[in-house]
């Protein structure tokens, strides 16, 4: 009987990103506690790191380079209006230029993947959530509605990477 071999990646980085000093822009950064939170009753894989990037787009491709997954979780801010709404996104690293209008259009995100593209330092799979958010002044604390949906977040994040995990070729 052949070896059995298993499709785990070996570096999960799992990215908050965003200001938690302005209202629902820290939905990324609450979303990596809710995990951390969870982790002590359903651990994460031990490729799995939690980390928050306050918008430095360097430091966001410092995170990210060189894993196989790649998980960023995002507040967005679109037209029209519809405070609360989930929506997940795969990123193709292979492809140069500008993003597609199914891509990510935060500034910092969109800039760390041209810059990540350009540089050859994309993870090798890169997952988007973004939530959009209902208030963006500054100040602490999500709105009810974006609060509502760290859990959520978290939950899918987790199961995406049971899923991986779990995965035996």
């Amino acid at each position: 009987m052949p070896p059995r071999t298993t499709s785990v990646p070996t570096r999960i980085a799992l990215i908050g990103l965003g200001n938690d000093f302005r209202h629902d822009d820290g939905v990324g950064w609450a979303v990596i506690d809710e995990l951390r939170k969870r982790a002590t009753q359903r651990p994460l894989p031990l490729e799995a790191e939690l980390n928050t990037c306050n918008g430095d787009p360097g430091l966001l491709i410092a995170l990210w380079q060189e894993a196989d997954l790649a998980v960023v979780v995002d507040a967005a801010h679109a037209q029209p209006d519809d405070p609360g709404r989930v929506i997940r996104l795969e990123v193709d690293g292979r492809r140069n230029g500008h993003p597609s209008p199914t891509e990510p259009h935060g500034p910092v995100l969109r800039e760390g993947i041209e810059l990540s593209r350009a540089l050859g330092r994309m993870p090798r799979r890169l997952v988007v959530y973004a939530v959009q958010g209902a208030n963006s002044s500054l100040g602490h604390g999500l709105s009810p509605v974006v609060a509502s949906k760290v859990g959520l977040v978290a939950m899918s994040i987790e199961e995406e990477l049971l899923g991986l995990t779990g995965a035996v070729e």
